[in-house]
């Protein structure tokens, strides 16, 4: 293959504005122009593509969780989370019936396995 000529008294026409400048005083921008280096402008920032991995679906040595009677689990819970008084609600709104028959204090109550309590 041959050589190419340095250019050093050739002139070059910019494809941004049109205008002829020195060859030797040419740059290419990343989108492939040959600009002077007057004009040129670097790649922005956010034109850069983002290598995005997907996210993580799961542990690669997962165990499931296990409760026997031997780790305190107790095996079963029962849990009452029923609400007192009446809960029939008007069909303009969320308001109830009689507000007065609501009784204000919500409770629940839980049982989980067995408390041992010892008093010494």
């Amino acid at each position: 293959m041959g050589n190419f000529a340095t250019g050093k008294r050739s002139k070059a026409v910019s494809d941004r504005s049109g205008q002829s400048f020195p060859y030797t005083e040419m740059v290419k921008e990343w989108n492939g122009s040959l600009v002077h280096i007057s004009e040129y402008e670097p790649k922005h920032p956010q034109i850069r593509r983002k290598h995005v991995k997907a996210d993580a679906q799961g542990l690669q040595n997962a165990r499931p969780l296990t409760f026997t009677e031997n780790s305190g689990g107790g095996g079963a819970a029962y849990v009452d989370l029923t609400l007192p008084g009446d809960f029939t609600f008007e069909s303009n709104g969320m308001r109830p019936l009689n507000p007065n028959r609501q009784d204000v204090s919500r409770e629940i109550r839980g049982f989980a396995g067995q408390v041992t309590v010892e008093i010494s």
